[in-house]
């Protein structure tokens, strides 16, 4: 059985490669660019319409020993209600890239004069395969500012410091951050189903 990733984000495939420790490849590689519209109203819902249209185009193709992997993640704020919650990609618009969402998320705080905020990152990862579909969750609970710092990470890393630290995600070492992440925590609870479903 084969791991497929449903992400087009290199950064999101970088880090699951990283986490895993085994061969995954990025659904590009065998079905070159399809996008999936993300029209649920949670990560989790995302998290699985990726993963079943990713595995049931990959099996009309190549059929069905490949394990499908999705995630779909976001950052909450809680003195924003919420926002950019399940849209945190595409916050600033479509195709928005990571420093738009974060002018944007900055813009919105100063809007209210909130320096800073309460917020978590939550990952959502969806696993379908010939044998049914999985979905688990994880956490990183902290804090957001409005001044990024750092440039390791991606999306809203340069402002989120989860709590127990005094640097942003985007400033910490990888290693750690594989240990504490959403993603990672995630991952943790996706992993036994992964090798247990690729044996």
């Amino acid at each position: 059985m084969k791991i497929v990733l449903a992400t087009s984000n290199k950064g999101k495939l970088k880090e699951f490669r990283q986490m895993c420790q085994v061969e995954i490849l990025s659904f590009q590689e065998l079905l070159g660019e399809i996008e999936v519209e993300e029209t649920q109203n949670s990560f989790k819902g995302n998290a699985l319409l990726k993963a079943k249209e990713i595995y049931n185009e990959i099996v009309e193709q190549y059929g069905d020993e490949y394990i499908v992997v999705a995630d779909d993640s976001g950052l909450v704020v809680d003195a924003l209600d919420g926002e950019p919650g399940i849209y945190s990609a595409r916050y600033a618009g479509e195709g928005a890239s990571d420093q738009e969402n974060m002018n944007k998320l900055i813009t919105r705080l100063k809007e209210k004069d909130i320096p800073s905020s309460r917020a978590h990152y939550t990952c959502a990862i969806a696993i379908v395969s010939k044998h049914g579909e999985y979905s688990l969750h994880g956490w990183v609970h902290g804090t957001i500012g409005t001044t990024p710092q750092g440039d390791k990470g991606f999306g809203y890393d340069p402002l989120f410091v989860a709590d127990g630290f005094t640097q942003t995600m985007a400033q910490i070492d990888s290693d750690i951050k594989s240990k504490i992440s959403h993603r990672a925590k995630a991952l943790v609870l996706a992993k036994p189903i992964i090798k247990m479903l690729s044996s």
